[in-house]
C-alpha cells in the first residue's frame, strides 16, 4: 500500500478521515467498525481511528501478485 500523509499530522482519525485514508465511504467505516471488523477508539459518542492500526489492517490484508 502506497504510504500517504497522515492528515493534519494527526494519530487518530475521525470517521471522514478514515474513510478518505482508506477509500472508504464514511458510512462504510461505520459499519465496519460496529461489525468489529476495523479497530476503533471510542471518545464519549465519537469513533476515532488509529493511523497505525488502518496500516496494520492494510498491511494484513494485500494480496500480493504472483509471477507465472
Amino acid at each position: 500500500m502506497k504510504s500517504h500523509p497522515i492528515p493534519g499530522g494527526k494519530r487518530l482519525l475521525s470517521a471522514a478521515e478514515t474513510g478518505e485514508y482508506l477509500g472508504l465511504a464514511e458510512g462504510t467505516v461505520r459499519q465496519w467498525a460496529s461489525m468489529r471488523k476495523i479497530p476503533f477508539v471510542k471518545l464519549g459518542r465519537s469513533l476515532r481511528f488509529d493511523i497505525r492500526d488502518l496500516e496494520e489492517l492494510a498491511n494484513a490484508n494485500k494480496v500480493n501478485a504472483h509471477e507465472q
